[in-house]
């Protein structure tokens, strides 16, 4: 699974939407929604920010593993 999808599905289980995922973030809702759309590229400070957000390993939001579990 590619990063922008687990980030979609991580943000879909939380039943919160793109705005507002972005709003507590602390993005503008474009850039969010473009990572998901993948029309742009995730640097890595915001894929480490997204995998704090939602409490998952960084390897996890890359698609390295299907574990959620942090290691670290």
């Amino acid at each position: 699974m590619k990063i922008y999808e687990r980030i979609r599905q991580l943000r879909e289980e939380t039943g919160k939407s793109q705005k507002v995922t972005a709003q507590l973030l602390g993005y503008h809702t474009t850039t969010y929604q473009r990572w998901e759309e993948e029309l742009c590229n995730i640097k890595l400070i915001d894929a480490i920010n997204l995998a704090k957000y939602y409490n998952v390993s960084i390897d996890y939001i890359a698609g390295i593993t299907d574990s959620k579990k942090k290691e670290w």
